[in-house]
């Protein structure tokens, strides 16, 4: 055998390979904290399902929650059809599910957006909208409104129209002020904080001077699409608008370990192996997403976004990988109980969902101005 080569190692149990150390057990305070992130996450749950039962059984035609149970069941095919009647089936899944269904998905997609921009922006008091894409999404529907509601298009596209102009309008500010923002290959965080505000306020103007030469008719259309409403929801709407809705709220989970990282600073996440660029990218993506389809479905809807992370922090502390979740939750029960209230305050009328999420959602904001003030 040649000097110096690697000799067999013996069949000999002392030179086997040893086995993978067993990792020590978590320390009790992470345990608690998983274990209460768990009970948290499973109460809201709970409580968005009775909500979901309430809000479908909730109007001129009032539906017990057993009856409501009991349709939903009968469709699935897990009921025998007894214990409600015809007329209350039809109410249930052709008028309130897809209404509810969608309010579900688009108070989770504005919470879990809001909670994105909170974790990019490292501030408790940000808002989704601060990349400019609620200003870009009432812009282009405005004007489609004002403007392009005489041009001729396929039948397809002409009752998807405004829904696909404010989703395209609400992209399109977003990637503006993106690009703005970015120099040398970074994405400066303050820089793109400003040219949203800057990017908004320009959006706002274009809003209004195109309000000036709206007629009547579409006065009241912008009027009642702006303050936002899931009184149109059909099937079709729903359908169109989940997709959109469901991405952003099922990735963001997937983002939970760079975003705690970025809690630290952007120094402080890359050198612990944070792509923190992508990072930047895909939630200022996915928060774009989020609000656009939001704003394309039902119009604007403030302070969900920026009350609900707040409130989920507050419980579960500021793991992104409990937050994210809980906001979903939490926002999909605020938004259906805020319409509940909506379509019923009033009734027959219905008020806005934009003005009963600003009267509930302002006095919390003016409360955490207050408290977060330097003593």
């Amino acid at each position: 055998m040649l000097r110096g080569a690697a000799r067999p190692l013996p069949d000999r149990p002392d030179r086997m390979l040893a086995p993978p150390p067993v990792l020590p057990p978590a320390p009790p305070r992470a345990r608690s904290r998983e274990a209460r992130a768990a009970f948290v996450l499973g109460a809201l749950a709970v409580v968005l399902v009775g909500v979901v039962l309430v809000s479908m059984g909730v109007g001129s035609v009032q539906i017990a929650p057993a009856q409501t149970l009991a349709i939903l069941l009968g469709a699935v095919g897990f009921g025998d059809g007894t214990g409600f009647e015809p007329q209350q089936a039809t109410i249930v899944l052709q008028i309130r599910l897809p209404r509810v269904a969608l309010g579900l998905l688009v108070g989770a997609a504005l919470a879990v957006s809001g909670a994105l921009m909170q974790g990019l922006f490292r501030n408790p008091l940000a808002d989704p909208g601060l990349v400019g894409v609620s200003a870009g999404s009432a812009l282009a529907a405005v004007a489609w409104i004002v403007v392009g509601g005489g041009l001729a298009l396929p039948a397809v596209l002409g009752a998807n129209a405004l829904a696909l102009a404010a989703f395209g309008g609400g992209l399109a500010v977003t990637a503006l002020v993106y690009r703005l923002a970015t120099h040398g290959g970074r994405t400066l965080v303050a820089t793109m904080l400003l040219a949203g505000v800057a990017v908004s306020a320009l959006c706002g103007a274009g809003v209004g001077l195109l309000v000036l030469i709206a007629d009547a008719a579409q006065l009241r259309t912008i009027t009642f699409w702006t303050l936002g409403s899931l009184g149109g929801s059909t099937w079709a709407s729903f359908a169109g608008a989940a997709p959109l809705l469901l991405a952003p709220t099922l990735a963001a989970p997937f983002l939970a370990r760079g975003l705690n990282a970025l809690l630290l600073g952007e120094a402080e996440a890359f050198h612990v192996g944070v792509r923190v660029e992508r990072l930047k990218r895909a939630s200022i993506t996915l928060a774009a997403l989020g609000v656009g389809a939001s704003v394309a479905a039902a119009g604007a809807v403030g302070f969900v976004g920026l009350v609900v992370p707040h409130l989920v922090r507050l419980v579960l502390g500021p793991d992104h990988r409990a937050l994210l979740p809980g906001c979903a939750l939490l926002g999909a029960i605020l938004l259906l109980l805020a319409d509940l209230f909506a379509r019923t305050v009033a009734a027959p009328a219905e008020v806005p969902l934009g003005i009963v999420t600003a009267l509930a959602g302002a006095p919390f904001f003016l409360g955490l101005l207050v408290r977060e003030r330097p003593a």
